[in-house]
């Protein structure tokens, strides 16, 4: 719980972003927090009962603040047929894998606990991604002591953001690695700006504070993204590699593996575009319906089959378009070259 305002928060401009799946760790927190940078949690994918455990563990090891980044639930497809004929379609990795798909189901990811416990015992900062909470959700967040963040990807969800009381504004531009943050899923990553272009747009429409998200992993990019009218950046790809990430080993080889050379945007492995390194399930899969998280739910024991197989082309290996920057090195390392120390 803070009521430190989002100047004194970053005395280091760079944040260390939400990374779901498994690579944002409370380890990787704390050491974001002695390197004097704020890190987040990524509640995505997590039980209620998890995601405290996490932030437990964090108080233990700091009083330094830090953020909770929950997703916004969306609304089922509303295209079950094309949901199966996909579903059918994955069939033949199924099988190379050895594994069943497992059930497409829609869910919340325990929303309501998730939420409960936030207002209970809130962080300094809590995030949300895939949408905007309600403006009273909002209120009582501010009213316990966190500060409330939104992921917008476009001015329409940044005016929305600002409705309903945002403390500030996490811009995601298209260059960013794993799901875009857009409110609805049916839209297309295309049609945006590129990231700098959106942060002057948005700080020329709103007074809120604007973190930057997506490709920045160096001094320059930080620099930039600065210049254009953000008060400090979000970054998470330059730290997929770093000992203290979660990342799995097959993803972390990858993202320094000459044979993937670029990245794409699919909805292969979830359901919602997302970015990576471009695979081979990837080119498989080129139109992959929007039902997120029905695919996600699917495709989750073929991805944990491909990653104990060693399987790099059947495993979503989330990463923006700055990953060859990513190093092995300590976080706290990547972080005095971003700020420039």
């Amino acid at each position: 719980m803070t009521d430190r305002p989002l100047g004194d928060l970053l005395a280091c401009p760079v944040i260390v972003a939400p990374m779901a799946g498994g690579p944002s760790t409370p380890g990787l927190v704390v050491a974001a927090a002695k390197a004097g940078a704020v890190g987040f949690l990524a509640a995505g994918y997590k039980t209620a009962a998890a995601m405290r455990t996490e932030m437990d563990t964090v108080r233990a090891a700091t009083r330094e603040a830090f953020g909770v980044n929950v997703f916004v639930p969306g609304a089922p497809t509303t295209d079950p047929a094309a949901l199966a004929a996909y579903l059918e379609s994955l069939a033949p990795d199924a099988a190379a894998l050895g594994a069943t798909l497992g059930e497409a189901q829609w869910e919340d990811d325990h929303w309501g606990t998730k939420i409960e416990i936030l207002l209970e015992d809130p962080p300094a900062i809590v995030s949300f991604t895939f949408g905007c909470p309600e403006a009273q959700l909002v209120t009582k967040l501010q009213a316990a002591g966190s500060q409330v963040w939104i992921t917008v990807t476009q001015a329409r969800e940044a005016a929305i953001a600002a409705a309903i009381g945002a403390d500030a504004l996490c811009v995601q531009g298209t260059d960013a690695g794993a799901h875009r943050g857009i409110f609805s899923d049916s839209a297309s990553p295309d049609t945006e700006p590129d990231l700098l272009s959106l942060v002057a747009e948005l700080h020329s429409l709103t007074d809120l504070p604007l973190l930057a998200a997506g490709g920045i992993a160096d001094r320059e990019d930080v620099l930039a993204a600065l210049d254009a009218g953000a008060v400090g950046v979000q970054c998470g790809t330059v730290f997929l590699r770093c000992p203290e990430s979660g990342t799995h080993a097959v993803h972390r080889a990858a993202l320094g593996d000459p044979r993937f050379e670029e990245t794409a945007v699919t909805r292969a492995f979830s359901g919602r575009p997302a970015r990576g390194l471009l695979n081979q399930f990837m080119l498989d899969h080129p139109d992959a319906p929007a039902a997120y998280p029905e695919i996600n739910s699917a495709t989750r024991p073929l991805r944990a089959a491909a990653a104990a197989a060693g399987d790099a082309q059947r495993l979503s290996l989330w990463a923006g378009t700055g990953y060859g920057l990513a190093t092995d090195q300590p976080l706290a390392t990547i972080i005095n070259r971003l700020c420039g120390r």
